[in-house]
């Protein structure tokens, strides 16, 4: 398991106006994961949406194909101090998805192929702020990089963007996920440098 805690730090900061506070450039893509990095064959993915009251609906590869594409171009920011700016995606919005849920919900819990989990406000997912991405730079998602599909959330530190997406569970209060149990900041917005619980 790769840990990451406050002791890592950046090569130094940049002026460029995109660059949230603390963060440093990078040209690279570095990996880090919570777990062994899980192969998903795309003819065994799936994807629950799960109510709040238990309803669920699994969304099967070709069915996210056929639900339109966006490509985003945006700036991700990892919590470990990296960022990296104009990256390339295509994949499905959260829209989408949950067009037809009819829910009160106020929060998710993310769930991955391997068992991590991540929280967000539901309003984090939803008007255009996050994606099912499967594609990166033109090219198929790597496994390394969450293929063959991921959450993207661009706006908050990249560790609540999911590798491996399974599964969105509706929730009417909050709870913490894997990292944010361990004491990362439950939300985790990098232009205030939520970074860890009490920040």
């Amino acid at each position: 398991m790769a840990i990451v805690n406050r002791g890592f730090e950046g090569r130094g900061g940049s002026d460029d106006q995109r660059l949230p506070p603390g963060q440093h450039l990078t040209d690279g893509f570095p990996v880090l994961s919570a777990s062994v990095t899980p192969l998903i064959p795309k003819d065994k993915w799936e994807l629950t949406v799960t109510s709040e009251t238990g309803t669920q609906r699994t969304w099967r590869w070709h069915d996210l194909l056929a639900l339109p594409l966006e490509s985003p171009v945006v700036d991700i920011h990892c919590v470990t101090r990296w960022s990296k700016l104009g990256t390339r995606w295509e994949g499905v919005p959260v829209d989408a998805v949950l067009a037809d849920v009819d829910t009160e919900a106020t929060h998710v819990m993310v769930s991955s192929y391997g068992g991590y989990t991540t929280n967000l406000p539901l309003t984090d997912l939803r008007g255009g702020k996050a994606w099912i991405a499967y594609r990166y730079d033109g090219q198929e998602l790597a496994a390394l990089h969450g293929g063959p599909a991921r959450l993207l959330v661009p706006h908050l530190y990249f560790w609540k963007s999911a590798k491996w997406l399974n599964g969105l569970r509706l929730m009417l209060r909050d709870e913490p996920g894997f990292w944010e149990g361990a004491g990362y900041h439950n939300h985790g917005d990098p232009w205030r440098e939520e970074r860890y619980e009490f920040d």
